[in-house]
């Protein structure tokens, strides 16, 4: 297999493609069909969210499309990068270099504060030690932690772990950020804190963002929303934008 080709300096206005993608899980003697030869664009600079219940498909989706899962069948392009054409070494240093995840459960280690958290994945990029504290302390600044930065996850609340490890990815500077369910775990306020946050990043670093979730509290925040059912997109709207306030004080998290 191929190392990664150099990528264009400038972001392309598509900047993930799937053609055809299809996906099965068996167990035991049952094969189960998640993704049905499904196709779409994203297009960079944009909040593009996939919505849809629980079971239907989304989870799978921007695992294959992040390159963390390959497909049965189709082709998935990110940043005119064939993902299929890459082998598993070549594929981590894709995800490595241009890539940044937001789960739900916010994956933070109890030991290290809020700075040490962000600043531990940048070790893997080769970059130095002043440059990657620069580069932490700029990222909880952005999400609104810049007085928190020396607290531990015990001392912080659900929304502000949820944004310690928006700062974590966004450090990163990464092309595309993919994130999953990262508000189904908050309160109205913090869900609203950090789908904001995730649009500003998409608005102002120019990253192409793709959220997937069932929480309908995110559809008005989207630039995009893709309807899944059953493996398949069922629409492709552009919502009625939903105001937000300026992120600011946080009530405590659910």
């Amino acid at each position: 297999m191929s190392q990664p080709s150099p990528l264009p300096q400038s972001k392309p206005s598509i900047s993930l493609q799937a053609r055809n993608v299809s996906k099965s899980f068996t167990s035991g003697d049952i094969r189960s069909t998640v993704l049905h030869d499904l196709t779409l664009d994203v297009r960079a600079g944009e909040l593009t969210l996939i919505s849809g219940p629980s079971g239907c498909g989304k989870s799978t989706l921007l695992a294959i499309l992040s390159g963390l899962q390959r497909p049965d069948g189709g082709q998935v392009m990110a940043l005119d990068q064939d993902l299929e054409q890459l082998d598993s070494r070549a594929l981590e240093r894709f995800r490595l270099l241009h890539t940044g995840f937001v789960f739900q459960g916010f994956n933070l280690f109890p030991a290290l504060n809020a700075l040490e958290q962000v600043e531990l994945p940048l070790s893997y990029l080769g970059l130095s030690t002043g440059e990657a504290r620069r580069r932490a302390i700029a990222s909880l600044e952005e999400v609104g932690l810049g007085p928190r930065m020396g607290l531990r996850p015990s001392e912080l609340s659900g929304g502000e772990k949820q944004r310690v490890a928006i700062a974590r990815a966004l450090a990163k500077e990464p092309d595309l950020l993919f994130a999953d369910e990262p508000t189904s775990a908050l309160d109205a306020a913090n869900g609203q804190i950090v789908i904001d946050i995730l649009h500003r990043i998409a608005r102002t670093h120019g990253t192409t963002v793709l959220c997937v979730s069932h929480d309908p509290r995110l559809v008005g925040h989207a630039d995009r929303v893709l309807a899944m059912e059953d493996g398949r997109i069922l629409s492709d709207r552009v919502p009625t934008p939903t105001p937000t306030p300026t992120p600011g004080h946080e009530e405590p998290s659910a």
